[in-house]
């Protein structure tokens, strides 16, 4: 009987690894459009005469990342905070960028790009999505990218998967404008 407890025990542990819900692992990636500052001041500028030479050519624009869809986590399984964007690269290619990330960590954490609007029921965004991998950590700054064969006109929301137990931590919607 002994025996039988133990093992239970063991694959229980294995299973739910609850000390998960005290670990964090932090991420630092460079994001590739900052978040938009939360000030509401707005400072004057200060005017000063200049003197420089004046050019006759026009410089060539230079492409940048930018972000073409945004949204705040919800909260599904666990509590959830921070942005998630979709960035369109230079060249054409998309990522995936979350910004100030804080939740639980877990034990088969995925990231999914979904084609369910994010106020969807949860069993649904284990349905019809592209994995992106698994989640790099619980918390702060990360970018994953997209490959380029995925159609992101198609993507309504970005989700944070728990594929041991098929359920979602979080959803944020990425609907394109």
């Amino acid at each position: 009987m002994s025996v039988l407890l133990v093992v239970a025990l063991g694959v229980g542990l294995y299973l739910f690894q609850p000390w998960r819900l005290l670990t964090v692992r932090e991420t630092h990636d460079a994001l590739l459009v900052p978040p938009a500052p939360t000030s509401t001041s707005v400072s004057a500028p200060v005017s000063a005469p200049v003197s420089a030479p004046v050019s006759t050519s026009v410089p060539a624009p230079v492409e940048t990342a930018k972000e073409v869809a945004t949204g705040q986590w919800r909260s599904l399984e666990h509590a959830t905070t921070g942005k998630a964007s979709l960035i369109k690269l230079p060249g054409g290619g998309h990522s995936v960028q979350f910004a100030a990330l804080d939740t639980s960590d877990g034990p088969d954490l995925y990231v999914y790009l979904s084609p369910h609007a994010s106020n969807s029921s949860e069993k649904t965004f284990g349905q019809g999505f592209t994995s992106l991998g698994k989640l790099k950590g619980n918390r702060g700054d990360q970018v994953y990218e997209i490959p380029s064969g995925v159609d992101v006109s198609g993507i309504r929301s970005v989700v944070i998967w728990c594929q041991r137990f098929s359920a979602g931590f979080a959803v944020a919607p990425l609907e394109q404008a």
